[in-house]
């Protein structure tokens, strides 16, 4: 289970990459955190478990700031 962190880590370095060369920095910082907890777990050798524990309170967090960034914070129509 260690190594599908290390894996996360290792895309959302990418992630990380394409954003900055994209001038898209608030992203990229975003993206750069990610990376950084996701090679920190990877490397923490803890039981399967709590990496789903892990896992699941990652999600939760994600999906709770989706739901705030797109209701209160995005602009609809993105400008047009």
């Amino acid at each position: 289970m260690d190594r599908v962190f290390r894996m996360l880590g290792f895309w959302t370095s990418i992630f990380t990459v394409m954003f900055y060369v994209g001038d898209m920095i608030p992203a990229a910082i975003l993206s750069l955190v990610q990376t950084v907890f996701f090679l920190t777990l990877g490397y923490l050798k803890l039981s399967e478990r709590m990496y789903m524990y892990l896992f699941g309170a990652y999600l939760t967090v994600f999906m709770v700031g989706f739901t705030w960034y797109s209701e209160f914070i995005l602009v609809p129509g993105f400008g047009h």
